[in-house]
């Protein structure tokens, strides 16, 4: 299948509402029937801002980045993007073409 390897990149304390924005970006892509979706939690990062977030030994609650994909058809990918607007979220985000399937 030919689609889009769609890519957010947020904050793991990061929320919309009272939800972990992660977890409200997986759920809503469930609810829109999207097959599946990942998040990744970073090891280091750093973004536009140009601080470092990397995980202390002593860290308790961390502000490291969170990497949510999904690898969805094009016009699933524009639903979600309009979501997104629709709920005010300003999110940094990757699409790139990509072909995806299950092997025989």
């Amino acid at each position: 299948m030919q689609g889009v390897c769609l890519k957010f990149f947020v904050s793991e304390v990061q929320r919309h509402g009272n939800e972990l924005l992660y977890e409200w970006l997986l759920e809503q892509a469930k609810g829109m029937g999207i097959g599946g979706g990942t998040a990744l939690r970073a090891v280091a990062g750093f973004g536009r801002h140009g601080r470092l977030h990397e995980e202390a030994f002593f860290e308790l609650a961390g502000d490291l980045p969170v990497e949510i994909e999904f690898l969805v058809s094009t016009e699933q990918a524009e639903r979600l993007l309009a979501l997104l607007k629709t709920e005010g979220l300003r999110l940094f985000y990757v699409a790139i073409p990509a072909e995806y399937g299950i092997t025989e």
